[in-house]
């Protein structure tokens, strides 16, 4: 715990100015960012006596180690700043709302030659008009099921047009009247656009006008004795108002606005927005939050305004938006959310009217969610708090552990061997610092072996970092066994190529999956964004019993660390194993600190599987001819075909290989030369039946 004076500025040494401040913790992690009008006045507020702060202001200013400061023109230029450091440094002590599903909405691709009508989820796309966020997918296919019959839109996918193309015949909605069929040239690129013209515009509200106009051609059709013309448009009018019904009048015709109502208590916050477009509601979505800094319901509108359009432009910042606190600071937000939207935006609390009577709406709206929410989660932050200090009480730590960090090792049958390491802080996953790493020391199946080699490869980056930031030159040097080589300030070559296989940020696009990201061979500057490998855990776990655990204490005990925890978890009877003790600690059953080991050993024992699985999978697809440079997948398969097997292939001369069209002479040599570098010593044999395994044609074994 750190001691605020140690690192207050000087007096005067703040300006007093607009500006945004960040909070650093020791690790250079920025904690906490903030804005002010004036920086001076702010900052002194955090620099009192420690009793007269409020509790999350007062854990937040003692873990910090620094503060920092930028100073701007404006205060929208601090509104601005803000929410983009908060976004790039996702501090821990900032609220950040999330949203508790990923809402789907109405999309229009404009952007293609025959525009298609579809649900979309996630990051919105260039030259795609949205309409929502709707509640449930179905709400929206109902809608469009109705609206099809006025405006025969397309809806299929590209893979259903170009096969509807290419045959000539439309799918079943071009047969019933659904879709104009733009498929098989029954309208113009021009009439379709025209259609998909009218559908946004009656999506966008401006209803009354073309349902008028319907009736006024149903009249005529009628006059004329058109019959079965006037019919079919009284049912496009019928369609249309149902299709309307969907979502109920509750302002006046073509207000746009956006109504944001907040509840909260001492812990959490939950915020509730209704889409009114057209005078419609046209979508509602909602947050549930930890307030974990001292916020109040003005600071809570302001995040939340800020996160909901902090990357819209346009039209999708709406006119007016209603609020049931202004932010400290309405005139700054309301010239940047103008700014979004490219013109003049109404940032105000409805006070009475119609308005005002939606806005109790959507507040009831956000106290339900507050209380779904809590029954939901069964006070999670307390249940959060019980289970590390039962934690750290079972294994006889100094203080709760809030960094955790848990290894696993997986492997089929001794192959493809590799680890994981997933990250826990405060009790909750922390998907962006997973790691997973391919074992190099040594072939075969060795799990205690496996695991001191991960465990020394983790540690020795993180003494690189502390090197290279200086921390070691201030303390003593480490003690126990030396490690078993030089920790240089940057990684070498050989330690550059090691962190290219392990992988982070882990699960960005969903459960199961992650990306490799190669480490930089020099070290970046210290900027607070989280880095590999940089932050020791308070509590190190490993899936195992007392070999993997004594494999990994050896292996801190060899790079000099003792001020780590480890322990294992054995999957038999759920046993808490520690170093050099030969019985484990049994913790209750229904014990939550048992309950959240768990959690982390199943997360790491989950991302392992899953990166065994892919490298297993992807082995499994290579090819000896892989390893000819330059020769692509089209000339790979022209050798295949030609010859019938990778086996044929590789007893053919290079004359013959020349023979395959698109293969010159030099890469046939390439080709001999790498599958004589792949043969096998002898042929595979299955033991089981006496049988010579042969190559299949592409070149893996069967």
């Amino acid at each position: 715990m750190a001691d605020p004076s140690s690192y207050r500025p000087k007096p005067g040494q703040i300006p007093d100015s607009p500006g945004v401040y960040k909070f650093r913790d020791e690790h250079r992690r920025v904690i906490y960012v903030g804005k002010a009008k004036s920086l001076r006045q702010r900052l002194a507020n955090y620099f009192q006596d420690l009793s007269g702060l409020h509790p999350r202001t007062r854990t937040m200013v003692t873990t910090a180690a620094s503060v920092e400061w930028t100073v701007v023109s404006t205060e929208v230029e601090a509104l601005q700043l803000e929410y983009s450091w908060i976004k790039e440094f996702d501090p821990r002590f900032n609220v950040k709302y999330r949203d508790d599903k990923s809402y789907p909405y109405l999309a229009v691709t404009l952007n293609e030659e025959f525009p298609r009508v579809q649900v979309m989820r996630g990051a919105k796309k260039k030259g795609v008009r949205y309409f929502g966020p709707y509640g449930h997918a179905w709400a929206i296919r109902e809608t469009v099921d109705l609206m099809l019959r006025v405006f025969p839109v397309r809806t299929c996918s590209a893979g259903v047009f170009k096969n509807a193309a290419r045959s000539g015949r439309p799918c079943l909605l071009g047969y019933i009247g659904k879709c104009s069929a733009p498929c098989v040239g029954r309208v113009t690129p021009e009439e379709h656009r025209e259609l998909a013209d009218d559908f946004c515009d009656f999506m966008a509200g401006r209803t009354g006008t073309y349902i008028r106009r319907l009736e006024k051609d149903m009249m005529a059709a009628a006059e004329e004795m058109e019959y079965e013309r006037a019919a079919r448009l009284r049912d496009d009018v019928e369609a249309l108002k149902r299709a309307m019904e969907k979502s109920a009048v509750v302002l006046a015709d073509a207000t746009d606005a956006d109504l944001i109502a907040v509840a909260e208590d001492e812990l959490e916050a939950a915020v509730q927005i209704f889409h009114v477009r057209g005078g419609r509601v046209r979508g509602q979505r909602g947050w549930v939050t930890d307030k974990v800094e001292n916020v109040d319901t003005s600071g809570l509108v302001e995040h939340a305004l800020q996160q909901l359009y902090g990357e819209e432009t346009g039209d999708s910042v709406p006119k007016e938006v209603l609020v049931p606190a202004l932010p400290e600071d309405p005139e700054a937000v309301s010239q940047w959310l103008a700014g979004r939207r490219g013109s003049h935006v109404s940032l105000r609390i409805p006070q009475r009217g119609d308005k005002k009577d939606l806005m109790a709406t959507v507040q009831r709206n956000a106290q339900q969610a507050l209380g779904l929410h809590k029954t939901k989660r069964a006070s999670d932050l307390t249940t959060r708090s019980r289970a590390l200090e039962e934690i750290a009480e079972a294994l006889g730590l100094d203080t709760a552990p809030l960094r955790i960090e848990c290894f696993d090792i997986s492997h089929l049958q001794g192959d493809d061997v590799v680890a994981s390491m997933v990250v826990f802080e405060d009790g909750l996953a922390r998907k962006g610092e997973y790691r997973r790493f391919q074992i190099k020391g040594f072939e075969g199946q060795d799990d205690v072996r496996s695991m001191h080699e991960v465990i020394s490869r983790r540690f020795r980056r993180y003494l690189q970092e502390k090197e290279r930031t200086g921390e070691w030159e201030e303390g003593p040097a480490p003690t126990g066994p030396a490690p078993t080589g030089p920790v240089p300030a940057s990684p070498s070559a050989a330690e550059s190529a090691e962190s290219a296989e392990s992988a982070g940020p882990a699960e960005s696009a969903g459960p199961g999956e992650s990306s490799e990201l190669a480490e930089p061979t020099e070290p970046r500057e210290d900027d607070g964004r989280p880095k590999r490998f940089a932050y020791p855990p308070q509590l190190l776990v490993v899936d195992g019993g007392q070999p993997q655990v004594a494999a990994a204490k050896r292996a801190l005990d060899e790079l000099g660390i003792d001020d780590i925890a480890v322990c294992g978890l054995a999957k038999r009877l759920e046993e808490v194993w520690l170093p050099d003790d030969d019985d484990p600690v049994v913790l209750p059953r229904s014990s939550e600190g048992l309950y959240l080991l768990q959690r982390v050993r199943d997360e790491a024992h989950r991302f392992a599987i899953t990166y065994q699985r892919a490298k297993r999978a992807k082995r499994i697809r290579s090819s000896p001819l892989d390893a000819v440079t330059g020769l692509g997948e089209t000339r790979k398969q022209a050798l295949i075909k030609h010859f019938g097997s990778v086996k044929k292939l590789r007893q053919a001369t290079i004359d013959e290989i020349c023979e395959v069209p698109g293969i010159g002479r030099r890469t046939a040599e390439s080709v001999a030369v790498a599958l004589a570098a792949a043969a096998p010593a002898t042929p595979a044999v299955n033991t089981a039946t006496g049988e010579i395994i042969e190559e299949d044609d592409g070149g893996s074994t069967t």
